[in-house]
Parts: C-alpha cells; structure tokens; sequence
C-alpha cells in the first residue's frame, strides 16, 4: 500500500487511534463463553491445555500460567531462590515490574545500561555490574526484539548466573531460528490487552527445568502443594502448606481465550511486521525520525515501534510532539521511564540520576508510534502524515 504523506486534511479519526490495542473476534468470544458454561471457572483443565499449547508454540518444555506478566517475572525470582543479600541485574529501560520482581523477594536490583541503537540491555555494562552478590541477569525483549543471548549466556554461564529471559514483549520472536519462550532457563511472558495474545489479564512462564516449574506451580497456589481439581479426583479434603506463596492463578476462561488467540498470533504478526516496514520506509530518510535498530540475528516481533526524535535546531521537545500529537487524535506513548529515576528506587535503592546516562539520553528522545493488528493503512498514513507536518 502506497505511503501519502502529502495533504492538509485535520483528524477525522473518531476515536483517537490508541498506540496499541486488543483484537478479539468471535471465535475468542465464543471460546470463553464455552468455558463460562462449563463446571470450571479456575483450576481447571482448560489451564492445562493452554500451558501445553503455549509450550508446544515456543518449543518448551513446560509452561506455568499465572494472572500477569508481574506474577510470571515473580514466580521466577521465587524458583530462583532470590532473597535478601541476592544481587539481579536488569536493564534501566523497561517497565518497573522487572526490578520489581527483585525487590518483591528482598533483593537487590542493580541496573545496567542498555544498546544506544537497539534499547536493549548492554553486554559490557551487565559485565561491569557483577559482583560477587550477583545471582541472576533478566534480559528484556525491549519492543518485541530478543536480546542477544548468545552474549548473555555466556556471561550467565561464566559467572555461575541464571539468566532469565523477559520476553513480555517479545512472543513470536525469533533469535537465530531460537523461538522466545526457549532462550534461556526461564522466560517470562504478559498477556495484558496490548501483547500479542491477550487473556485480559495474565501471564505465563516458560522453562526446560521441571523443578523450577513445580516450584512455580506451588508459588502461585499460596504455596500449597495440590489445588482444588487435584484434591478434587483425589476425592480429598487434605491439603498442606509448603512455601510463603501468592494467589497468583489465573481462571480457565482467561485461559480459553488465550488458547483461542495463540491459533492468530502468526498472523497478527505478520500484520505487525507489515506496519512496522511500512513506517521504516517512511522514516528512511527523514532526519528528525531515527526508528530502533534491528540486528540481523533477531526476528523482530513489534510488540512496540518506538523512534528516537532528533529535535536539534528546532523549537520543539518531546513533551511538546506527545501533546500535539495527542491533541492531533494519536495516542502516542512513552516506553519508558528509566526504572532507577523511579522515587522508590531512588529512596529504597540509592540509585540516582547519571546512572545508566545512555537510558536516561534515549528517555528523553523516545516515542512509541501506534501498533496493532487492526491499525489500518489509512491511519497510519495519518499518523505519518502529522509527523511530518509536525517536524519539517
């Protein structure tokens, strides 16, 4: 489809076009009134069926489902064994929710400095942020691109380190041919309703090691060892706590949607890539945009797409681009605040500005563009149109 970022035309988008949005059709619909009509509305079956078509999709071997993105990062900390003393390193540029994983279980989060091209976590400065507290490193699949785990293996495995794998952005992805979900000892997954599959709220983790699985099972059980289906063909009453655990479950009905919505996700991102092309192609060769990098070993799932602003010489900031694009009916948005300039993290964690100066640059400079998969040709050529009104 032909780009036109030519013409004066105002917004005629009603409502205004959201930077990212659910689709859920009747299929979907249909899936979930089944379970609704069913005995089961949590701890049921349908929560299997959703883990096992979860961890057949990414290559897994098994797949722990649990009510959010926050609880599957979680759960992880927990299998891990993090607690206070324990040093995790995550990445400055991602949502509060990876460091708050560490700081849930008394950890430490220490933050590392991300890639000035790709927004990814960065090799050399997870290398520089090792100590001898060090027990975990959680790689962010920032905007839907895998890191490189090649790399981060690597350092995982020298210094005796789990690597977790946060992939919330990233299902669909690929790194050299490697499906995320299958990266590393542990990936955590979101279904909130901008991911690529949604359950409304949920979450899932991913791992090859039954034991951290039976761990994450029991953790999101308040720690109790069987659930009510168990007990329930054991004809049993008994049950026993053996850990400090969560209501961290997620109900069959979410499930049934997920189920359903993981049967379009290769469409919806071949749909994403085709968006995402289109707006590479526009932004080619205009200065004042600068799309992220994307390495030739990834394949690219576009949870986000997020350009850098080149404002040098104008009379603008990125403050003043959100607001006129928002009063333009573009729901931009910013992903995200570097995590270490949080007050909590500055009060709790004496972390401080000047940290991680890379993140804290591309902050400043960033901007997340619409992406969804029912994001038409002509509102993008309206999104790319006021950009260029905007900027030239």
């Amino acid at each position: 489809m032909e780009i036109d970022i030519g013409g004066n035309e105002g917004n005629n988008q009603a409502p205004m076009i959201p930077y990212g949005k659910q689709f859920i059709d009747e299929e979907d619909i249909q899936a979930v009134v089944d379970v609704l009509r069913s005995d089961w509305l949590t701890t049921g079956p349908t929560i299997e069926q959703f883990e096992k078509a979860f961890a057949d999709f990414v290559a897994a071997k098994y797949a722990v489902a649990v009510n959010s993105g926050t609880a599957a990062l979680h759960a992880a900390m927990f299998a891990l064994g993090i607690g206070p003393g324990d040093e995790v390193i995550v990445p400055a540029m991602t949502f509060a929710a990876t460091a708050n994983c560490v700081a849930f279980q008394g950890g430490t989060p220490v933050f590392a400095d991300i890639d000035p091209e790709t927004l990814l976590i960065d090799s050399v400065s997870v290398e520089s942020c090792l100590s001898n507290k060090t027990k975990a490193i959680i790689a962010v699949d920032y905007a839907g691109q895998p890191c490189d785990y090649d790399v981060l293996t690597e350092i995982a495995i020298r210094n005796n380190l789990t690597l977790v794998a946060d992939a919330c952005h990233a299902l669909g992805g690929y790194y050299k041919n490697k499906a995320v979900g299958a990266l590393a000892p542990l990936n955590a997954f979101s279904f909130h309703p901008v991911k690529h599959v949604t359950t409304g709220e949920g979450g899932m983790i991913t791992t090859d090691d039954q034991t951290l699985a039976d761990r994450m099972r029991l953790f999101r059980n308040h720690g109790i060892a069987t659930d009510h289906r168990q007990r329930d063909a054991q004809g049993s009453w008994f049950y026993e706590m053996m850990e400090l655990g969560y209501n961290y479950r997620i109900t069959d009905f979410q499930c049934a949607l997920g189920i359903s919505q993981l049967k379009k996700l290769p469409k919806s991102i071949e749909i994403r890539r085709e968006i995402a092309h289109r707006y590479d192609e526009a932004f080619h060769n205009f200065q004042r945009i600068k799309p992220l990098s994307v390495t030739t070993a990834a394949f690219h799932a576009y949870h986000l797409y997020v350009v850098r602003l080149d404002l040098e010489g104008t009379n603008l900031d990125r403050s003043t681009v959100f607001r006129r694009l928002r009063e333009a009916g573009i729901g931009v948005n910013v992903h995200y605040i570097p995590v270490h300039l949080h007050p909590f993290y500055q009060k709790r964690f004496e972390t401080y500005p000047g940290l991680c100066p890379v993140a804290e640059r591309a902050y400043e400079e960033i901007i997340s563009l619409p992406m969804y998969p029912t994001f038409s040709g002509a509102e993008q050529n309206y999104v790319i149109r006021m950009l260029y009104q905007l900027l030239s």
